[in-house]
């Protein structure tokens, strides 16, 4: 195949996969060939490796599956760099393996489908791996997995009966690579506690730091200390205030913007630098690309790279030369609310256990909603922003990841002094939730799927993916996912997701909240 094609986002072209030039994400059918090739590369790797994985190949394969997620990496000169690397390594194992990926798009279409499930389920895997790698913290085992995972998806003879279970593995390694990043983080910045972010910009200069990676923000907190630069966090980057270790810095002043779909509108006329530490970056318009830098496997051709040595001298320089805002400007979330809470990690949650016990058993709380995912530019979104709106007085709402832009600005009261809204961090942190959801149902003696609690889910993205593999895995039922379901999954494979697990798309605000307030 020498033309593009992609369908491991949500808005992919048409609900079917992106062809021709470009895909809806901004790639070029160049960067989305390199990628396929780069992934080849390490299909091939994999072969090499004959099952076992050193140290090496474990840092090779967590980089190149996270450069292949989407809005991660536009700059074709770095893709080819990282899949000559790969190259050379399975060189160095004596294979002159290669793999076309074209074998894996044009193979029947539930083997595909159950492939693109493991391969994008994988590539979500090694972006929380990579972050808990920058942390001194990794997984061999975890390694492991993602070579058996790309050797299935190379193999020409595997059928349902042996991807099927490939898919679940996957589900069950993300959880534990999903609890070694909250090891990592927690180790390195403590355990999170609730904050209460201002959205206000103060008058002179700043720096906007946009991703997941929190090292990267601890790194430019300690190198503008004492340089009158105030550090805003941006998307995903927001529960970085509820860290002890991060939060201790006074010039880490609050959150700019909202979620990731709005950078190309809340970017321009910025007096400021912004930082791409991980996805999920968006084309630059020539408007501001002057002012954004790259770091970590994030790239974009012309943007200037952070590499390595993490040194940001360009970028606080920027920040200074521009200046920042003249005078304190008052900015607002999408539902004009002023400030937004977030850090309830698994921790603060259940260091209040009893009282949501308590507050569950004598009525106080009749249900609780995980609202959360990722967050999008195609319409239909707002159905997320009327579904908590309308969620009865007596009901929680926990959320995660960049979704919850759509309403975290809102202020719906409290239960027993706890907020309705509850923010549970990054999509990195979907553990948490886990771990509560998993604490309650011991608490009541039950099982997870008879408690009052409704998953509600928005995908976008390929960490989304791997985290309802988890879900699935562990046998949780019921979820509700928008706002389209993914192309990547034929009639068949959806059937099956249907009458095993009940996975079902959302279809109104007021009708899925009287279908789940029935159970």
């Amino acid at each position: 195949m020498n033309q593009m094609f992609c369908f491991q986002c949500e808005q992919t072209a048409a609900g079917k996969g992106c062809t021709g030039n470009s895909g809806v994400c901004g790639k070029t059918s160049e960067v989305a060939l390199h990628m396929d090739e780069l992934t080849g590369v390490m299909i091939a790797l994999a072969r090499a490796s004959n099952g076992s994985i050193t140290e090496s190949t474990y840092k090779l394969l967590i980089e190149g599956l996270f450069v292949t997620i989407t809005n991660v990496n536009f700059d074709v000169e770095v893709i080819n760099e990282m899949t000559q690397s790969i190259r050379n390594e399975r060189i160095k194992l004596g294979s002159a393996d290669e793999y076309s990926l074209s074998d894996v798009w044009g193979a029947n279409e539930d083997i595909r489908s159950l492939k693109s499930l493991l391969l994008f389920g994988i590539r979500g895997i090694g972006a929380y791996a990579h972050h808990a790698l920058v942390l001194g913290h990794q997984d061999m085992e975890i390694g492991a997995f993602l070579v058996k995972a790309l050797i299935a998806i190379g193999e020409k003879d595997f059928g349902m009966d042996e991807l099927l279970p490939l898919v679940m593995e996957a589900g069950k390694v993300n959880l534990a690579c999903m609890e070694l990043l909250d090891k990592a983080n927690t180790t390195t910045f403590g355990t999170p506690k609730p904050a209460k972010v201002p959205l206000k910009i103060e008058k002179g200069p700043f720096i906007v730091i946009s991703g997941h990676d929190l090292l990267d923000l601890k790194l430019l907190l300690e190198q503008t200390e004492g340089k009158g630069i105030n550090i805003y966090t941006h998307g995903e980057m927001l529960p970085a205030h509820a860290y002890p270790e991060l939060n201790k810095f006074h010039h880490l002043k609050g959150n700019f913007g909202t979620a990731w779909q709005n950078q190309q509108k809340e970017f321009e006329g910025l007096p400021a630098p912004i930082l791409f530490t991980t996805n999920c970056l968006m084309p630059i318009k020539p408007s501001y690309a002057d002012r954004v830098f790259t770091t970590s496997i994030v790239g974009y051709p012309g943007l200037p790279h952070i590499d390595e040595t993490k040194d940001f001298t360009p970028i606080i320089e920027k920040s200074l030369t521009l200046g920042g805002y003249a005078e304190a400007r008052e900015m607002k979330g999408i539902n004009n609310g002023s400030e937004v809470t977030t850090g309830f990690s698994h921790a603060t949650v259940l260091s209040v256990a009893d009282i949501v016990i308590n507050a569950v058993k004598s009525g106080d709380i009749k249900h609780f909603f995980l609202v959360g995912g990722c967050d999008g530019a195609k319409p239909g979104r707002n159905y997320y922003t009327d579904f908590v709106k309308q969620t009865p007085k007596d009901t929680i709402i926990l959320t995660l990841a960049c979704g919850k832009y759509r309403f975290n600005d809102l202020d719906l009261g409290e239960i027993g002094g706890l907020p309705r809204i509850l923010d549970m961090g990054q999509c990195n942190d979907a553990y948490s939730a886990i771990k509560v959801a998993v604490a309650l149902a011991e608490a009541f003696n039950c099982d997870v799927n008879d408690l009052p609690l409704s998953l509600v889910l928005s995908w976008y993205e390929q960490k989304a993916v791997c985290i309802l593999l988890t879900l699935l895995y562990l046998g949780i039922k019921n979820i509700l996912l928008g706002p389209s379901l993914p192309a990547f999954v034929s009639p068949n494979v959806l059937n099956f997701l249907v009458e095993n697990f009940g996975i079902a798309p959302t279809t109104t605000p007021e009708a899925d909240i009287i279908k789940l307030l029935q159970k």
